[in-house]
């Protein structure tokens, strides 16, 4: 099952009020479980980099079947993904940041959610997830 245009949407909608409520401008996209995108919004004020960044995470989320909180500590020098979250994203693009959640409806994931624009990536993730999970 993937997530419809009109759920996807209200997880968008969930984003931005959170975001607003913590006075944070952010781009947040929601993709299907093949990663393609369903829906994008980018509140007023978020930088332009948040666009390919909030798709990628959530593009990196699907790909990998997890969030990308647990990413962080990999791309640290000498750790095994170090450098790879140093290029520019796209949507199509490999974004080793906190900020990529699974959407889950039950047990079933339906898709992912990629959210980018607050000072940090944890913030990014804190945002999303209580998104995340699905009627």
């Amino acid at each position: 099952m993937n997530i419809t245009l009109e759920l996807a949407n209200e997880v968008i909608a969930a984003v931005q009020w959170r975001a607003q409520y913590e006075g944070i401008a952010v781009a947040c996209a929601v993709v299907d479980t093949g990663g393609n995108l369903v829906a994008f919004g980018r509140m007023d004020g978020a930088n332009l980099i948040t666009i390919d960044t909030a798709i990628g995470k959530a593009f990196t989320a699907i790909s990998i079947g997890a969030d990308t909180v647990g990413l962080s500590a990999a791309i640290q020098p000498g750790a095994p993904l170090f450098g790879t979250g140093l290029t520019l994203a796209g949507s199509r693009s490999f974004v080793p940041y906190a900020g990529g959640l699974l959407l889950r409806s039950g047990d079933e994931v339906i898709g992912a959610l990629g959210v980018s624009g607050a000072a940090s990536s944890e913030v990014d993730h804190e945002i999303g997830a209580p998104s995340a999970q699905l009627p």
